[in-house]
């Protein structure tokens, strides 16, 4: 892990419909880190991610990228200063095959003039699309489907990578498989930050865990220490959380 983060948020405060979501959020996340945001529907977490990409304004607070300050910065210039985003809704092009659906991508980014930006075969070969490049993106199962949008996320090789819900929609073992993904991408040195209901996939692959509440940071914790944390029993998930496997060790 790299001690110099690759995103700060300072005391971010963001509010949606004149109500106040988002209360004051600091957190750093650096290379090679898996930075789980967790907590209850409504706790803020999708509303902090969208303040972390641009899509939505912060009240008061900082975000920066590395040293640069992009607070300012709309969605597709924080995605040339290092940004991969994988939101919660579907974002496929539907009625595009898997290929052409990485051509897009490739293509915007060579038209914005982003170097280095990774093949659509070796993208395809890394997260396991080989065989469905013909097949139309409507036609994807769930798990076929986040693995495509992860690796559009991919194609201008972020340092930064966020993932909202990745793990919906998604049966176990391609759950497991895109986890497995997500902690080769902090392997090449990117920061990953993911929120999820899938408790236990989290956890698996998370570094550390943040339990948001009320749009605050309420817990800041190793996967092991975030499971038996009072505040995680007693406020979001109950006496089930001794349940879960514990993460493996590095």
């Amino acid at each position: 892990m790299s001690g110099e983060p690759l995103l700060s948020a300072e005391d971010v405060r963001a509010s949606r419909g004149g109500k106040l979501i988002v209360r004051g959020v600091s957190l750093e996340a650096s290379g090679g880190e898996i930075l789980g945001i967790l907590g209850p529907s409504g706790a803020g977490k999708s509303t902090f991610f969208r303040t972390l990409t641009g899509e939505t304004p912060l009240d008061s607070g900082r975000v920066r990228y590395g040293t640069q300050d992009v607070t300012a910065w709309p969605l597709w210039r924080r995605a040339r200063g290092g940004l991969g985003y994988v939101p919660q809704t579907p974002s496929v092009l539907w009625d595009l095959s898997v290929a052409d659906n990485l051509r897009v991508f490739a293509h915007v980014a060579e038209r914005e003039g982003k170097p280095g930006a990774e093949p659509a075969d070796d993208l395809a070969t890394r997260l396991d699309l080989t065989s469905r490049l013909d097949v139309r993106a409507g036609e994807l199962s769930g798990g076929e489907r986040r693995r495509l949008e992860l690796a559009r996320a991919l194609t201008l090789r972020p340092r930064i990578l966020i993932c909202d819900e990745p793990f919906a929609g998604v049966d176990p073992k391609n759950a497991e498989q895109l986890g497995d993904l997500l902690r080769a991408e902090a392997e090449r040195g990117v920061a990953v930050l993911l929120a999820d209901h899938h408790v236990a996939e989290a956890l698996r692959v998370c570094t550390r865990a943040l339990l948001l509440l009320d749009g605050e940071v309420a817990v800041d914790a190793d996967p092991d220490a975030f499971r038996e944390h009072p505040l995680v029993l007693g406020r979001y998930l109950g006496s089930w959380t001794r349940s879960l496997p514990p993460p493996p060790r590095a």
